[in-house]
């Protein structure tokens, strides 16, 4: 059998073919594009066993990853993945949210889009290996913060906002497309990007669009600029619609919450802590599942996995699950944090994320209200969370940096050492408490008090 190539470099993106090298091993990423049984998930997790560790990861992005593997057992998990017929994703990831075309609550269903700018994406190859494309229907479970290099919105039943990178709060708004037009005008960008090379963004494209602007362009003469230099058909401005401040995004719903859908379908979100459990431990709520007569399953966002099935089955599974140390509960504090692997299972981290992040959930409960992810990460590279966090907790060689309303690569604002990063914790929890006015949460709290406060509790200065 052939060895499979192995991804090192940072920015690097594991695949099932193109594992990826840990602290513990090679890890192989699943990713689907549609719903499979239970049953086949715990196939996953058996074959997790077989090849692996037996340690299972469920991204912020709800991709499967199996870790703990050798370079020898990575290329057989490949095989029998790929003979599982699974819909599994090849080449560029086009995102839709895991209950497009279900919730009756969608402006319009992504889906159809995803599909046409997947099939107009084939042959489009050099892009950057993370890159993504969002197409989010606007129903209850959104991607909105979820960074993309492309996203779209609906605004309408026909209409579609486009932003490039970031979130969709911190993206830059580039305008509001007719449906028509949406699936040249991605097409367009993400030959743009391949022509600046497989390290070029949609940020990237964002900062020339920028550029052209403060040379009085207006974003639909920049992108015909941007689309002309890289030997794309143009877009006639008078299709498009302007930009307006009601555009701000709608805070996301937490994947942990009974979904009622259509044709009196339910779904119930339910996920391991911090992302990573025990593939033995998968496999007993899928038996489970089955058991209840639940046919469907999806690895969703937020490190979740969704069940669909009648509500009585929901019910009574999220019930087994809680039972068993799973998250199914959007007021569960270990819902609330976002935690890397840590140290042992990544060689970059200096810390044992898991053991903060389970001691954080169990003593400072009413700080992880879930107005933020408190990000605890091993290293700066902070993979757990790219976006910046109201706090952070970040492993460096010698000790932890606390950061605040910050990425984990920013200037801290204070250090603690490894022993003491719980009670430091503790200290910034009961100064939230105290200073938190009525009706305020953690993270407005936090943000008021600022770095200094912070730092004063942090090292119990007066």
């Amino acid at each position: 059998m052939t060895a499979l190539p192995l991804s090192l470099q940072r920015g690097a993106c594991p695949a099932l073919s193109a594992p990826m090298m840990t602290g513990d091993g090679l890890l192989a990423r699943i990713a689907l594009i549609e719903a499979i049984s239970p049953a086949q998930l715990a196939d996953i997790c058996r074959l997790a066993l077989s090849h692996g560790n037996g340690m299972v990861d469920i991204s912020a992005r709800g991709n499967l990853q199996v870790r703990g593997l050798s370079e020898t057992s990575a290329p057989h998990l490949d095989a029998d993945v790929r003979g599982m017929n699974l819909p599994l994703r090849e080449g560029l990831a086009v995102e839709v949210p895991p209950l497009a075309g279900m919730d009756g609550s969608e402006i319009a269903d992504p889906r159809p889009l995803a599909q046409a700018i997947r099939e107009g994406a084939r042959d489009i190859t050099g892009l950057a290996p993370k890159m993504a494309v969002v197409v989010d229907g606007g129903g209850v479970l959104r991607h909105s913060d979820l960074l993309a290099d492309i996203r779209l919105v609906a605004m309408g039943k026909h209409d579609w906002k486009l932003v490039l990178g970031g979130t969709e709060d911190s993206g830059f708004v580039f305008n509001v497309l007719r449906e028509t037009l949406v699936v040249d005008t991605v097409i367009g960008l993400l030959k743009q990007l391949k022509s600046l090379g497989n390290k070029a963004r949609g940020r990237d494209l964002a900062g020339g669009l920028l550029v052209n602007e403060a040379t009085h362009l207006a974003p639909s003469s920049s992108l015909a600029l941007s689309r002309r230099s890289a030997g794309v058909a143009t877009i006639d401005p008078s299709h498009m619609l302007g930009t307006s401040p009601s555009m701000t995004a709608r805070k996301a719903a937490s994947p942990f919450n009974l979904f009622a859908l259509s044709n009196h379908l339910h779904a119930i979100g339910i996920g391991p802590a911090f992302g990573q459990a025990k593939a033995e431990d998968i496999i007993a709520v899928c038996d489970e599942a089955t058991r209840l007569g639940i046919k469907s399953i999806k690895p969703a966002l937020d490190h979740s996995l969704l069940f669909f099935g009648s509500e009585d089955a929901c019910r009574s599974l999220r019930d087994f699950a809680g039972d068993n140390g799973f998250v199914t509960s959007s007021i569960d504090p270990r819902g609330h944090i976002a935690a890397c692997s840590g140290s042992p299972a990544c060689n970059s981290a200096t810390i044992a994320t898991h053991e903060i992040a389970a001691k954080a959930a169990a003593e400072c409960g009413d700080l992880l209200d879930g107005s933020f992810k408190l990000h605890v990460t091993g290293c700066p590279k902070g993979c757990a969370h790219p976006q910046p966090a109201a706090l952070a907790l970040c492993g460096t060689a010698d000790r932890v940096s606390l950061i605040a309303q910050g990425k984990a690569s920013d200037q801290p604002f204070a250090f603690v050492s490894f022993a003491d990063t719980n009670a430091t914790l503790r200290h910034l929890a009961d100064l939230v408490r105290s200073e938190r006015r009525p009706s305020e949460n953690s993270a407005a709290c936090l943000a008021r008090i600022g770095s200094d406060r912070l730092a004063a509790a942090a090292t119990g200065r007066p």
